[in-house]
């Protein structure tokens, strides 16, 4: 998992020990020359930026040269720290991180490290590692959803909750809601699956066989029949028979198909979910992070399933998908099995990535 991540972060990690560690030295002695024909700098236009951009300004020569020679500290002043953000953007930029967070990044590690000291055998390169860590939590935690709170609290309201899976095809979409239901009933909870994927040969066959296997009802109607009949019908069905939860395929589509588009915004009007759930697999990096933002804005998502995580070796849509929606990651699909659907946790995302 994130190996090709990991690779350039440790690349990364060894370029910035090279560069900037190993002129320490070099700049402990520069400082005492400094310090015998003190000057005065002056505020360049790149510093006054700094100071408007960081609430921080330029610190001074005098005070750098006796951080340095007096408490064996290294100010990170803005110059050191440009050279380094400008190196680690291009592994994030490589593994698929999207450009805005990739700025988002950038910008906080400026905010939180010009200024800062270090000590002179402290590697650089772990205080910038560290602080990435943070941030990356930071952005993974910025639109949490607890999906076992919000079924429990929901269900006190109304009964049953509908909720539909949106995606394109080949994602592993269909067998996200058989692990989704599989969780679902592990937790106490009745379940009614929609085959609302009338359009795609095989998809009815497909989650059939699901729904045999857990021994879930499914609503179907004939391949071609309107969808948003087929989901109307599980959610008349769930409210007499007391079912908790309608779990409903659709039609795997591109953003750019009208028509699918137009279907799926009758399937909402007609059945009004409570949750429409976009599915796409990690691996597919940048494509699937731009998918979720088309699908958001064309019919509006609640919330993200990254499927096939643990075949990732980058990383990219799971450190971006929920910044660039303004929406949560819900689950991640990590194997085979129906129980290999694990909850989001960022903490644990973040673990991965950098162990």
């Amino acid at each position: 998992m994130f190996k090709s991540l990991k690779d350039k972060l440790k690349s990364f990690k060894k370029k910035i020990d090279e560069k900037f560690d190993r002129k320490v030295e070099e700049e402990i002695k520069e400082a005492e020359v400094k310090l015998d024909a003190e000057k005065t700098v002056s505020i360049t236009e790149r510093e006054k930026d700094l100071e408007e951009r960081t609430g921080k300004s330029k610190i001074g020569l005098k005070e750098k040269v006796s951080t340095l020679l007096i408490k064996r500290e290294i100010v990170i002043d803005e110059g050191k720290l440009e050279d380094i953000v400008e190196e680690l953007e291009i592994p994030l930029l490589e593994s698929d991180v999207a450009f805005e967070v990739v700025e988002e990044i950038s910008e906080k590690l400026r905010e939180r490290l010009v200024g800062r000291t270090k000590k002179i055998n402290e590697k650089l390169s772990d205080i910038v590692l560290n602080e990435l860590k943070v941030i990356i939590k930071e952005i993974l935690d910025k639109n949490k959803f607890d999906f076992d709170d919000y079924v429990k609290s929901a269900l006190k309201e109304k009964k049953p909750l509908n909720i539909i899976f949106v995606g394109v095809n080949g994602t592993g979409k269909t067998t996200t809601i058989a692990k989704f239901a599989k969780r679902l009933m592990d937790n106490g909870y009745s379940v009614v699956i929609a085959a609302g994927d009338t359009f795609r040969a095989g998809a009815i066959e497909q989650l059939e066989e699901h729904a045999n296997r857990l021994g879930v009802k499914l609503i179907k109607h004939r391949a071609g029949a309107d969808p948003a009949a087929v989901i109307y019908d599980a959610v008349r069905h769930a409210e007499s028979k007391g079912i908790d939860t309608i779990l409903s395929d659709t039609a795997g589509r591109m953003h750019t198909k009208k028509n699918l588009i137009d279907q799926l915004e009758k399937i909402k009007r007609v059945t009004e979910p409570d949750l429409t759930i976009f599915v796409d697999e990690s691996i597919a990096g940048n494509d699937a992070v731009e998918r979720a933002r088309m699908f958001n804005e064309a019919v509006g998502i609640d919330g993200s399933i990254l499927t096939k995580l643990d075949a990732d070796p980058k990383g990219g849509a799971a450190i971006s998908i929920s910044y660039i929606t303004g929406k949560p990651i819900l689950y991640l699909g990590v194997g085979q099995g129906y129980d290999d659907l694990k909850k989001f946790d960022s903490k644990w995302l973040v673990d991965r990535i950098f162990e």
